[in-house]
């Protein structure tokens, strides 16, 4: 249940009217596709979500092929950007996650990348065209740890933590990642963070305070507009500045390590508390042994 709006599985023999109206006013009156493919063959063997708001009237929809497959994901405008679309897409990955499914994976328009990378939806394919408009393949793991091989699957997992992030997240970057946390997603994450509750506490480990003052990141901008959120030490500790590793992590139990600091490559994992939990533990005593980092928290941009 969302605000003003309902999420529920529909058997589609029943709702079959609902479904299409919103599929058939988003695809074919908005973007253009092509009637007949608005409908095929999978419907009748799909699992589909239907959003309803308070009248009962249909908002949203989205449906999970058997393979696995989440799409046709679709939202009246006037509902879009108040939590139906994400409704949407977490009732379809519970459904997977209930059948046993070890993965969902999808074709994301490009203006929703990051709107599917918010929920830990990492790129998997080059740009292709589907029905006349520009996708790319996505895929999200629901269990056990992914891969992180390229940039782009680096700002997605980032980008996923920090929107995932309930109260508290966690960054110890050597010298906050350039090509990452500056990515427009990841700050638009970082900013959401910030702002939407007044709880949340974001700690921030780097080695290199001076390097980081040189370069300018504006996640330093953001540590300066909302100090109350946004803590930055730096480790001092010789043993601790050995550590060549790098980790992000929140308190939903998602994490992205990488052991070496310098390189995108490495592991993640959503909702994986066992392997999240004793990193966090190993942040929080280096934390301890750090300094803050006021000289930071000075600079004008």
């Amino acid at each position: 249940m969302g605000a003003g709006f309902r999420v529920s599985v529909a058997d589609y023999a029943a709702c079959r009217h609902d479904l299409h109206a919103v599929r058939h006013r988003v695809f074919v009156q908005e973007q253009n596709v092509p009637a007949e493919l608005e409908t095929d063959a999978l419907d009748p063997l799909s699992v589909h979500v239907l959003a309803t708001d308070g009248a009962g009237q249909p908002i949203g929809t989205g449906r999970l092929v058997p393979d696995g497959r989440i799409g046709r994901m679709a939202v009246l405008a006037d509902w879009r950007n108040r939590g139906v679309g994400e409704a949407l897409l977490l009732a379809l990955i519970d459904q997977a996650r209930s059948r046993g499914l070890h993965a969902v994976h999808l074709h994301a328009q490009l203006p929703a990348r990051a709107f599917y990378a918010r929920q830990g939806f990492l790129p998997e394919s080059e740009v292709f065209e589907e029905a006349g408009i520009a996708h790319v393949g996505m895929r999200r793991l629901l269990g056990g740890a992914a891969t992180i091989d390229r940039i782009e699957e680096a700002v997605a997992i980032t980008t996923a933590i920090i929107h995932r992030a309930r109260r508290r997240l966690f960054i110890h970057s050597r010298r906050l990642d350039p090509g990452v946390l500056d990515a427009p997603e990841a700050q638009e994450a970082l900013r959401r963070f910030a702002t939407a509750r007044h709880d949340k506490q974001a700690f921030v480990l780097v080695h290199d305070a001076a390097h980081v003052q040189q370069e300018g990141s504006p996640v330093l901008a953001l540590t300066q507009r909302l100090p109350s959120v946004f803590r930055i030490r730096e480790v001092r500790d010789p043993v601790d500045r050995a550590i060549a590793s790098a980790c992000q992590l929140n308190d939903a139990g998602d994490y992205y390590f990488r052991l070496s600091g310098h390189r995108f490559e490495g592991e993640a994992g959503l909702e994986s508390p066992a392997r999240s939990r004793p990193l966090d533990d190993g942040l929080q005593r280096v934390w301890e042994r750090s300094r803050n980092c006021t000289e930071l928290r000075a600079l004008g941009f």
